[in-house]
C-alpha cells in the first residue's frame, strides 16, 4: 500500500515548534516567530507540513515572499525539515513548494536547505530540477561551538590571540547585563549606525531589527547583551536561543568596544546562559575561506575562527525556476551584484 502524504497550512504554532526542533540540525531560520517577523513586515507567507495518513507531521517548510526588481520569488531559508533519505516526501514537499511559488506569482523560489554539503546533496538538488542560486540566501558556510563543552575546554581550543583579548577583558572592569525587553533596540539601532559608518556597510532600519526583537521576545527566544564600561556602551549582541542552537544574529561595537575587547565577554555570557537552556549548539553563522582574503567578510571570519569553531558548509541556495524567461534577468543582474559587492 503506497504511503499517502499530504500538504496543508500550518496553523498551530505550537506542533509547528515540536516538529522542526525535534531536528536537531534545526535553527530559528525555520521558526514559527520568524515568520511572524516576516508578516509584520507586510509580507506573504507559507508555512506548510507534510503529514501522513494519519494525520502525523513528517515534514515542514516556511518561506516569505520577496518583492525584488530582479524577480520575485519564495525564499526558504533553512529548510525544508524533512527525512532526506525519504525520497517520496522530498518529492511531494518540493512539488508543493513549486505550487506555491506559482500561487503567489514568482519566478522562482529560493531554497538553502538545512542539509550539509555534498556531492549526494548537489546531485539531489539537480535531480529535483533546482539551479545553483547566483546568490546566497541566509548563511551557507558557518562557525559552530560544541556547547557541551565547558567553558574552560572552549577556552583551551581558542587561539592564543582571543585568550589574550579575554584576560585582557577581565581586567578592564566590564558589566555585562542582558534583557529580552524590546526598549533595548534603540540602544542597539543607535549603535548599529555608528558601527555601520564605521565599517562601511548600510545599516538596517531600526523597524527591521526591532520587528524581529519583539517577534523573539514573545516566547522567550532572544536576549540582548550588553557590555558597558563606566556608563559607556561598548557592545551589544543580540542572540536568539531556539531549539538545539544559540545564533549569534547581530553584533555590533563602539571604537571603545574594540579598545577594552568586551566582545569575548558577551559571548561567553550567551553560551552560559545556552547551556542552562540544555543548548548544545552555538552558532557564530557566516564566515568565508581563509583564502578570501579580499573578501568584505574576511575579518570578522578570522575573529570567529579565534573561537575554535568547527568550519561547517550547508548546502548552497538553489533556485526552482517557474519563469525561465524572467529568471535570466534575475541571474544576470544577481550575478553581476555579487562580483561588484564582493560577497
Amino acid at each position: 500500500m503506497t504511503r499517502k502524504i499530504v500538504l496543508i497550512d500550518a496553523g498551530n504554532r505550537e506542533n509547528w515548534d515540536k516538529f522542526i526542533i525535534s531536528d536537531k540540525s534545526s535553527n530559528f531560520l525555520q521558526s514559527w516567530d520568524f515568520y511572524e517577523f516576516h508578516a509584520s513586515r507586510g509580507n506573504d507567507i507559507v508555512r506548510k507540513i507534510a503529514v501522513d495518513e494519519n494525520g502525523t507531521i513528517i515534514g515542514a517548510y516556511a518561506g516569505v515572499v520577496e518583492t525584488a526588481k530582479r524577480g520575485r520569488h519564495l525564499a526558504i531559508a533553512g529548510g525544508p525539515i524533512l527525512d532526506w533519505n525519504d525520497k517520496p516526501l522530498i518529492k511531494a514537499v518540493f512539488e508543493d513548494i513549486k505550487k506555491e511559488a506559482k500561487r503567489f506569482k514568482c519566478v522562482f523560489a529560493r531554497i538553502r536547505p538545512q542539509l550539509e554539503l555534498s556531492e549526494e546533496s548537489l546531485k539531489l538538488m539537480k535531480e529535483l530540477g533546482l539551479k545553483k542560486s547566483p546568490m546566497y540566501l541566509s548563511v551557507e558556510y558557518a562557525g559552530i561551538l560544541d556547547l557541551r563543552k565547558t567553558e574552560e575546554e572552549i577556552l583551551a581550543s581558542a587561539s592564543q590571540g582571543f585568550r589574550r583579548k579575554y584576560r585582557k577583558a577581565l581586567k578592564n572592569d566590564i558589566e555585562i547585563s542582558s534583557t529580552s525587553d524590546p526598549g533595548i533596540m534603540k540602544e542597539f539601532c543607535r549603535l548599529e549606525k555608528l558601527h555601520a559608518s564605521r565599517q562601511k556597510y548600510v545599516a538596517f532600519s531600526d523597524s527591521f531589527l526591532t520587528k524581529q526583537f519583539e517577534a523573539f521576545s514573545k516566547h522567550d527566544e532572544v536576549l540582548m547583551y550588553t557590555a558597558r564600561k563606566d556608563g559607556e556602551t561598548l557592545a551589544m549582541n543580540f542572540m536568539i536561543f531556539y531549539g538545539n542552537e544559540a545564533s549569534y544574529h547581530y553584533g555590533v561595537s563602539s571604537e571603545l568596544g574594540t579598545k577594552y575587547s568586551a566582545a569575548p565577554l558577551l559571548h561567553l555570557s550567551a553560551m552560559t546562559e545556552a547551556r542552562k537552556r540544555g543548548i548544545e549548539r552555538y552558532n557564530l553563522w557566516g564566515i568565508v575561506g581563509q583564502e578570501e582574503r579580499n573578501h568584505r567578510f574576511y575579518g570578522v571570519s578570522e575573529f570567529k575562527r579565534s573561537f575554535g569553531c568547527e568550519e561547517y558548509k550547508y548546502t548552497p541556495a538553489h533556485d526552482l525556476v517557474i519563469n525561465p524567461s524572467k529568471y535570466l534577468l534575475t541571474k544576470t543582474v544577481e550575478s553581476a551584484r555579487k562580483k561588484i559587492r564582493h560577497v
